[in-house]
């Protein structure tokens, strides 16, 4: 996550701030520009193009912050979700808030990275999309479909997601990771499926892809993570199905590539960032390895559980470096022209 500060009184900004904390300033953030643009008394911040932008239509029902063209537009993030809780859902609403933030922090690194982005106007049949659902009337399971992905705005409840986490006996749980997590099917039929000679390369990385998804699941739940899956695999999950192998090295790709950067930008770590080299095993070796083994110790500090209780092994670092090489092959970083 990049250093924001106000452009009026140089204070520090979440990415999330409305207004600023020191001065009061209105703010809104620049998709194209990704800065956290000050708006004028009117509400509007002219951009590099001279175009004049006022924030999404959805700042009071989600917080959103995104800097749209017209009023009552939305932003491109708010129109990637194609279902919301209904008006009277006052619980759905409350989680949906939470949700959308996680989301905006998605889409926020997915154009840092360059990752190329469909929504369902570009590609109506797999164009990325999200349904954020309410399980409160109704059972929802988070999943993903052609790109559609579907997540249970349960998961934003501490409680519930930390009862989810001990039944099934994760390390982490997050709903940022939900996303991250479901976005690496999307990321895996438009980079990886999309090319045969780059599937061929991920079928001898993380096995064959077109085994039976439904046997898979069956032997996984029944019979659990094979003896020794540590060495060649991030997570239990992982070892259910190719699917979920690289699915979880995405998320796991994307959550250290967001906390190095976010170190880096704060000086709280020295070495290269994922945007300095194309071999991620160096990223991983000489600034994440060391980097998460002090946040883990500052938790231990603080009584609370590792911040990243995981072990990379050779094999999950080579499987990290394959995503790396998709996205250098494919990443370029926002020009600065959108704007919605």
């Amino acid at each position: 996550m990049q250093r924001f500060t106000c452009a009026v009184c140089a204070s520090a900004l979440f990415f999330e701030n409305s207004r600023c904390l020191a001065c009061g300033t209105q703010l809104g953030y620049h998709r194209g520009e990704r800065i956290i643009a000050p708006l004028d008394d009117a509400g509007v911040y002219r951009d590099l193009q001279g175009q004049q932008l006022r924030r999404c239509t959805n700042l009071a029902l989600s917080g959103c912050t995104w800097l749209v063209r017209e009023d009552g537009d939305e932003c491109f993030s708010c129109t990637l979700t194609r279902t919301r809780p209904e008006d009277h859902d006052t619980t759905g609403l409350a989680q949906f808030l939470d949700a959308e933030r996680s989301k905006r922090h998605l889409i926020y690194e997915l154009d840092v990275l360059g990752l190329p982005i469909e929504d369902r106007i570009q590609n109506p049949e797999r164009g990325l999309a999200f349904d954020l659902l309410s399980s409160v009337e109704e059972k929802v399971v988070i999943g993903h479909q052609n790109g559609l992905i579907t997540i249970d705005l349960a998961e934003t409840v501490d409680s519930h997601r930390e009862k989810m986490r001990a039944k099934l006996d994760e390390p982490y749980r997050t709903m940022l990771g939900h996303f991250r997590h479901e976005t690496g099917h999307y990321f895996e039929g438009t980079l990886v499926f999309s090319d045969p000679e780059v599937t061929d390369r991920a079928r001898s990385i993380f096995g064959d892809d077109r085994a039976s998804y439904k046997d898979a699941i069956k032997r996984h739940y029944d019979e659990g993570a094979p003896e020794g899956w540590e060495k060649n695999h991030i997570s239990m999950y992982a070892t259910m199905h190719p699917y979920e192998d690289f699915a979880e090295t995405f998320a796991h790709y994307l959550h250290i590539c967001d906390t190095v950067d976010t170190a880096l930008q704060y000086g709280l770590a020295s070495g290269p960032g994922p945007n300095s080299t194309e071999d991620f095993a160096v990223v991983v070796r000489e600034t994440w390895i060391p980097l998460s083994v002090a946040l883990n110790q500052v938790n231990r500090s603080m009584g609370a559980n590792d911040l990243y209780p995981f072990v990379l092994p050779p094999a999950v670092i080579a499987k990290l470096d394959f995503v790396h090489k998709l996205r250098v092959r494919v990443g370029e970083p926002a020009d600065g022209t959108t704007t919605a």
